[in-house]
């Protein structure tokens, strides 16, 4: 059982603490995988609580079975993709000014991305196809197994297994042999 499962057991057994331990461990990681698919700091932070509140509101849901991180990952990614179609259906103004939202996002990404390197690499990432970005964050960033982020992201190992493959000859001909993703 990893730590997310326990800290999880612990919270549902009574120990409030135990939640906001789960908080701090995972809420970072889960905002930057949803700020991946909405490219909108505020919607993704309102997000990923909103994915947090379903383990208040509904703690039946989670089986278990899967680790608690991949879980989160599953129920971000579908509150994410529900949030870009209703973006789709019913497009927002901003109220705040752009250049402050981009800002945020980009203090967000300056914290995760510390040397000029791994800038780099993030901006060779950015030229991915959108699938193959997600797959890419999912395992190396989030240290995902390939069958979890198969299980997130509703493919198959294999679908999976290719996409990082593409990405990886895309990032060797964008950066260079320097960058080892491997």
């Amino acid at each position: 059982m990893d730590e997310g499962m326990m800290l999880y057991r612990r919270y549902l057994d009574g120990d409030e603490a135990a939640f906001s331990e789960l908080l701090r461990i995972f809420r970072d990681p889960v905002t930057f995988f949803v700020q991946r698919y909405v490219h909108d700091l505020p919607a993704a932070e309102d997000i990923a609580i909103d994915t947090f509140m379903e383990l208040i509101v509904h703690p039946k849901r989670y089986n278990f079975k899967d680790s608690l991180k991949t879980y989160l990952f599953m129920m971000a990614r579908s509150r994410a993709l529900d949030y870009l179609r209703k973006q789709k259906r019913h497009p927002s103004v901003p109220l705040e000014d752009t250049e402050e939202t981009l800002a945020d996002a980009h203090s967000l990404e300056e914290s995760v991305l510390q040397n000029e390197r791994a800038r780099r690499l993030h901006c060779a990432i950015a030229q991915l196809p959108d699938e193959q970005q997600t797959a890419v964050h999912l395992v190396y960033f989030e240290d995902q197994s390939y069958e979890d982020t198969a299980r997130i992201m509703k493919k198959t190992r294999k679908q999976v297994d290719n996409m990082l493959y593409r990405a990886k000859k895309a990032l060797r001909e964008l950066i260079g042999e320097e960058v080892g993703v491997s």
